[in-house]
């Protein structure tokens, strides 16, 4: 299977980052070859999903075993499929930014927690009938990881030494 980029992003966060996320916004270019009708209905939606490459990961970073989440000793070890990461085979993501406008081809974005540069493979409107089914779990460590910082205003982020 070949997959190439629909759109590239441009502007938005310069270096990857676990957190420090929100706030910051973006637009997701479409490239020159797909014409501007094919964006003809996204701006009915609020959010987008999104698929993205993480480009700047290598091949080198692939773990395919069972390590603790940012090697926190006290989260318990998940396997490579239990994280969102650049760790991954294929190095994919999936986001949900929102949708703030749309100019030419031009998606303008905030949330998307993809850098600067980053291909697209694809991207859609969010259909909320669409998303999760039944009762929402996670493991505890999801939460204490990402919920005091992950969506926190990027400005906001502390400089470091």
């Amino acid at each position: 299977m070949e997959i190439v980029s629909v759109a590239t992003v441009v502007g938005g966060h310069t270096t990857p980052a676990d957190d420090y996320q929100g706030g910051v916004e973006s637009i997701i270019r479409l490239h020159e070859q797909y014409p501007t009708e094919a964006l003809k209905g996204v701006d009915g939606f609020s959010h987008l999903q999104v698929l993205w490459h993480f480009h700047l990961g290598s091949p080198d970073d692939v773990a395919l075993h069972a390590r603790s989440p940012r090697n926190n000793p006290q989260w318990e070890p998940s396997g490579t499929f239990g994280h969102r990461n650049h760790r991954r085979p294929n190095r994919l993501a999936i986001s949900q930014p929102r949708l703030l406008g749309i100019d030419g081809r031009d998606v303008h974005v905030t949330d998307l927690d993809a850098v600067d540069g980053t291909p697209v493979f694809d991207f859609a409107g969010w259909f909320p009938p669409m998303g999760p089914r039944g009762p929402i779990h996670a493991p505890k460590w999801v939460s204490e990881m990402l919920e005091p910082d992950y969506w926190a205003p990027a400005d906001e982020r502390p400089a470091h030494s």
